[in-house]
């Protein structure tokens, strides 16, 4: 969890056997209205793009919840943190499995 968003991974045990990463995004009302929500929506799948490639869980789901402090946050600030989320996720993931 950060300032501006939970990261949940969970591996995906697809029947297809896909490697694939997969990435969602959930923004609730407790976000703001319609123009925040989207504008937080915006910049997750931006910090996304840009920056989850290379440090994706391979075979996951990421899902990205968006928190009000979202637009508050650097977009800078905002990469940073997802990489340290997405860290500690690989973590976890290789302690439990």
């Amino acid at each position: 969890m950060t300032p501006a968003f939970t990261l949940l991974v969970h591996p995906n045990h697809s029947t297809a056997g896909a490697t694939a990463p997969r990435v969602g995004f959930t923004v609730s009302r407790k976000v703001g209205n319609a123009v925040a929500r989207n504008r937080a929506r915006r910049r997750l799948r931006e910090m996304a793009r840009l920056a989850l490639g290379p440090v994706a869980i391979p075979g996951a789901d990421h899902v990205f919840i968006a928190r009000p402090q979202d637009a508050e946050r650097p977009f800078d600030t905002l990469v940073s943190d997802m990489r340290a989320a997405m860290d500690k996720a690989r973590k976890r993931l290789q302690a439990n499995g």
